[in-house]
């Protein structure tokens, strides 16, 4: 994208954490990561929550995204309305994801469970949605205006 339609530093420094977490999530599957291990034993938690990570990263980074499109391409006029819209996109993506992710389990059968890494929580899904949702949330409220100033520094938009 470099080229055509170049991104701020600040997306694509996220993009990469994001997948360097995809990538050692994929490695080990998310309930088995070991560094969640370390932080499960760490605060006591009763499950590795790095799937919990990925989560919050896959509201965080299509929320920028989302922003930078929207704001670049001036499509809505209005902070909130951005947003909004913003949110709504993370969360469109996440639910997609989750969808997609119960479609494969159906496929797969009897290994499903590794698959999904539930780790016996009932309510998995929308715990991986609400972390999604946080990671959007602090793309709007702490990242919005330094995702401006980038924008307006690199020439990207006006005013």
């Amino acid at each position: 994208t470099a080229r055509r339609y170049p991104l701020t530093p600040l997306l694509y420094t996220l993009i990469f954490f994001h997948a360097i977490i995809l990538m050692v999530g994929g490695q080990y599957t998310y309930a088995k990561v070991p560094v969640g291990f370390e932080v499960q034993e760490w605060l006591g938690l009763s499950r590795n929550p790095y799937d919990k990570l990925g989560h919050f990263f896959q509201g965080l980074v299509p929320a920028l995204v989302a922003r930078e499109i929207l704001v670049r391409g001036m499509y809505v006029r209005g902070r909130k309305m951005v947003a909004f819209l913003v949110c709504c996109v993370a969360l469109a993506i996440s639910a997609m994801y989750e969808l997609i992710e119960w479609w494969a389990a159906l496929a797969m059968g009897q290994g499903a469970d590794d698959f999904l890494g539930t780790q016996g929580d009932q309510w998995d899904t929308q715990s991986d949605m609400f972390c999604a949702l946080l990671g959007a949330l602090t793309t709007v409220i702490f990242l919005a205006r330094f995702h401006c100033r980038q924008l307006r520094r690199f020439g990207l938009i006006t005013g």
